[in-house]
This record gives C-alpha cells, structure tokens and sequence, in this order.
C-alpha cells in the first residue's frame, strides 16, 4: 500500500508516514523488513540507535528500487561540527550501504549546533543529501539557532501525540512550511491513551483500531507520522489509515486531549549530559 506523500519547503516529498526504527537492535533487521513488505517506503534511523546496519540489511534483503525508498538518519552529538557532520554522514551512509540519504537531521540541539547545521548544508549541496531538518527543538532552541542558518530546515522531529501537540511550536513552524515530524505518536505505549473509550467509539465506527484513529488524526493534522512496532501484524495495521476520514467532530474531540506535556523536554538540566554519558556512537 502505497503512502501519501507531503512536500517539504524544499520541494521534495515524503511519505507522510514513516517506520520508526527506533527499537531494540536484535528486533531492527527483521522488523524494517516486515515494514517495507507491509507497504512502508519511508524508514526513520539514526546513528543514536545503533542499528544503521541492521536497517540498511534490511533496504538491501527487501529488493526495492532504491528510487522508491525515503531513508533518514539523524547525526549524533560526537560528531557536531561542520567536517566532524560529514565524517559522520560517510559512516551512516557506510553502515546503511546508500550513496546519499533523502533526509538527515540534527538529532540533539547541543553542542556545535550550527557547526553541524554547515556540515548539513555542504553535503546537501554534494548531493549525500536530499533534505535536512533538526531534531528535538522547542521554540526557544529553536529561536535560538535557526535564525543562524543559512537553510530552513524542512523539518523539526519531536515528541507529538494527541497528549502533548506542541501547539506553540506548530504555530513557529508554520511560518517558515516547516513540518513537525511525530515521534511517539502513539504516546509511548501510554494505556490511558491507548485505551481511551471515545477514541475506542470512533474506532468501532470505522472497523479500526485506537492506534489507527490515532495515526489517521496526526495524517490530517499533517504531521508526518512515525509510529515504531517490532510486531509484523502492528507494523502493518498501522499504515492501513488511508481508507476513512475523521469528521471534523472527531477531530476536535481529539485535539481537546491535549495536556501540553510531553515526556521530553530539551531544556531540562543535565540533559546533555546525560545524552553524551549514555549514548557514544564511536563505540558503535
């Protein structure tokens, strides 16, 4: 099944729902193989998620065109800096076995931020790169970085389900067509959202299920999506949302689920710190 697609500010495409490959190494290989045999042509990884090799096992083993696929990874906080970012994209697109990535984001707001943001921009230039965005930006990182960019970003990846829809960073992003992409968009496994009885009632509607509802909710939003399953029969239901529509009732019922909380928060003290203790790609 084919996705539908949204366009970037910078007038490329992306399937508007994605695979996250943000899950346990061993489960990787064989979960992002089920994910483009149900249909996906969009794979999210990262360096941070220490599975590039097993995603890109995975591209290889499912023999699709390359042409048809959307690959994005993210560079990791050792390798901030402009050259240190493309030495850092040469091993992602290494261990992935791809000539260039069709996005590739800034995964953390630390450190040599616009250092690696020039990095970014040069190898888009070359050619390793189709588009590039950032990760993990509120609006005051983000209003403290990106007016230092050459580039708009053509997206902003952060924590967005219908418990926490970064309503005010939204309103920023807008005026630049910047997209906000969804990780957790599930809410983490969340059972209170999970389980929800007025959105299990809009599911019994359609013949769906609640992450269905919720995943056909964030498509209308336009949020581009990337719910992460190792489960084969979960991988493939939740691209299954392209065949009803939410009525503008249902909707709003939603969007009044809101708390305004997330489960992240970039500004918090000793964040990273606590991302540089425990995460260190070059051990990889």
């Amino acid at each position: 099944m084919k996705s539908n697609t949204i366009e970037l500010n910078d007038g490329n495409k992306i399937p508007a729902i994605g695979f996250g490959a943000m899950i346990p190494v061993e489960d990787t290989y064989q979960a992002v193989l089920d994910a483009l045999k149900s249909g996906y042509r969009h794979i999210d990884t990262a360096a941070g998620y220490m599975n590039e090799a097993e995603v890109g096992r995975a591209i290889k083993d499912s023999n699709i065109p390359r042409e048809e696929l959307f690959i994005t990874s993210k560079l990791w906080l050792q390798d901030y800096g402009q050259e240190a970012a493309k030495k850092g994209l040469e091993t992602s697109l290494k261990k992935l076995g791809l000539d260039y990535l069709d996005l590739y984001l800034l995964h953390q707001p630390f450190g040599d931020v616009v250092g690696a943001w020039k990095g970014l921009q040069d190898e888009q230039k070359a050619g390793k790169i189709k588009s590039i965005g950032v990760s993990n930006m509120s609006p005051n990182i983000w209003n403290k970085f990106v007016p230092q960019f050459d580039v708009v970003p053509a997206v902003n990846q952060v924590e967005y389900n219908p418990l926490f829809q970064q309503k005010e960073l939204r309103s920023l992003l807008k005026k630049d067509n910047v997209h906000l992409e969804a990780w957790y968009p599930l809410g983490h496994g969340n059972k209170d959202l999970l389980t929800d009885p007025e959105i299990e009632k809009i599911g019994q509607k359609y013949g769906k299920n609640v992450g269905q509802v919720i995943i056909r909710f964030e498509y209308q939003e336009g949020v581009i999506t990337l719910p992460k399953s190792s489960h084969a029969e979960r991988i493939k239901t939740n691209l299954e949302v392209f065949d009803f529509e939410l009525n503008d009732d249902e909707m709003n019922l939603i969007r009044n689920m809101d708390t305004g909380k997330g489960t992240y928060d970039p500004e918090a003290p000793d964040v990273e710190e606590f991302l540089r203790a425990n995460i260190d790609v070059h051990t990889n």
